[in-house]
């Protein structure tokens, strides 16, 4: 497996500087109406759209790195596919369970909590991982480096402060 790899999904520094037109087009996607956008119309979509490109091509337009999410439901038992953002930290890929800012937590976190063995894909590439949250000050540091990826991250915190915390998952290869 290659070093720039974990399980192959591509490494994603949350620090690293992005181009102009991708900083403007995640700050317009950070505002309420954008957010509410994106949930309606990208989100939906974007599972199917990476996999038809093998990964190559999100709504998002690469303003953010992107991996398809297939979990087991937590109470159905079948198999649910969902976009989201990621980064990487050492040899985990982390997720954030953003909901968008909503008063609930995102049914893909359900799922991870009840059944951590999952999958992570971009396109052809990718693998079985296993879900783990992250707590205390390990989550408080990984949800500072969320927010440098995506400052959305920090608006959806202060939306829902004293309602619930955005939890984070630290994803490992597994067998």
């Amino acid at each position: 497996m290659p070093e720039d790899t974990i399980n192959g999904i591509p490494r994603a520094d949350p620090r690293a500087r992005r181009a102009a037109w991708k900083r403007a087009l995640l700050s317009l996607v950070a505002t309420k109406p954008g957010a509410a956008v994106h949930r309606a119309i990208a989100a939906p979509l974007d599972a199917a759209i990476m996999r038809a490109t093998r990964g190559r091509v999100n709504l998002g337009a690469g303003a953010l790195p992107m991996v398809v999410l297939t979990s087991t439901g937590a109470r159905s038992g079948q198999r649910r596919e969902t976009p989201l953002a990621y980064f990487t930290d050492e040899d985990a890929v982390i997720l954030t369970a953003s909901n968008y800012g909503g008063q609930r937590h995102p049914s893909w976190l359900h799922n991870l909590l009840a059944h951590p063995e999952c999958e992570l894909h971009i396109g052809d590439r990718g693998g079985r991982f296993i879900a783990q949250e992250v707590t205390g000050a390990e989550r408080d540091r990984l949800f500072a480096l969320a927010a440098d990826l995506y400052p959305g991250y920090a608006n959806y915190a202060e939306r829902i402060d004293g309602i619930r915390t955005i939890r984070m998952m630290r994803l490992t290869p597994g067998a």
